[in-house]
């Protein structure tokens, strides 16, 4: 009975998933069709759907895929090495929280983009400013986002786990942590959506050739809309597979199966 429930759930999130494509994209093609704008600015979905093919085909849209993804990936993976401690530290310890919370409090408003000139001086073109600016952009969210959970564990189950023999360790490790990862889940979505912000806009100044960025930045200098439109495209399509296949994956097999999340009422 449950296995049927969850696959009527999962149909209708597909299909109200198509839904909305589909809608998106008969609202596109009437602007696109609507002569408000120059028709070499606003590509049909004809002309997008040939242009990315053009792409796939010559195999230049997966080079550029990886380049970023890597950037992406590196400069993430740090955030997380470095941003997760640091916010346990902060919700477990206030003189952590004293030492660090000021210094994110000034360096979380700056946006990751206007490093992008020092970066260059630092670093040079290429793959290392890149990631530096996925490592800035996603460290503060995974930051405050666990030191946030960290602080909202119910002050209950820590007395109750002391009160049962649980020592300093075990306390963090079946309390703490797991109390705490919605949160660092939030955190973690966050991260990754300033990374693509962060690479995407470095990638079209600090990038030598290649990035999706760099391929948007390209795109709009000599006019091709068609291609700049294929490679958002695809920058969308690959945040909806991280979103579907990881974050969602992750989330329900920690949190989601010891009911610390709710699903939306259909």
């Amino acid at each position: 009975m449950r296995s049927r429930s969850l696959s009527a759930m999962k149909w209708r999130s597909i299909i109200g998933g198509g839904v909305s494509f589909i809608l998106a994209g008969v609202a596109w093609e009437a602007f696109a069709r609507s002569s408000i704008l120059p028709a070499a600015i606003t590509p049909s979905i004809s002309d997008i759907g040939i242009a990315l093919w053009g792409m796939i085909r010559n195999g230049t849209m997966f080079v550029h895929v990886g380049f970023t993804l890597f950037r992406i990936l590196v400069g993430l993976a740090l955030a997380i090495f470095v941003g997760v401690p640091i916010g346990m530290l902060m919700g477990r310890f206030r003189f952590a929280e004293r030492f660090f919370l000021p210094l994110v409090s000034v360096l979380s408003p700056i946006p990751s983009l206007a490093w992008v000139p020092l970066f260059i001086i630092w670093f040079g073109l290429g793959n290392t400013a890149s990631i530096a600016l996925v490592f800035y952009a996603a460290t503060f969210p995974m930051i405050l986002n666990t030191w946030t959970g960290v602080r909202s564990v119910n002050r209950l189950w820590l007395r109750a786990a002391s009160a049962m023999g649980a020592e300093r360790q075990t306390l963090f490790a079946k309390v703490v942590l797991p109390g705490a990862l919605p949160f660092v889940i939030a955190g973690f979505r966050q991260a990754f959506a300033r990374s693509w912000i962060a690479v995407v806009g470095g990638e079209m100044i600090a990038s030598t050739k290649w990035g999706l960025g760099w391929v948007v930045f390209d795109s709009k200098e000599f006019l091709n809309a068609d291609v700049m439109m294929g490679t958002l495209v695809v920058i969308g399509l690959l945040g909806l597979g991280f979103e579907r296949l990881i974050f969602q994956a992750v989330e329900n097999r920690t949190v989601a199966r010891w009911g610390m999340v709710t699903s939306a009422k259909a």
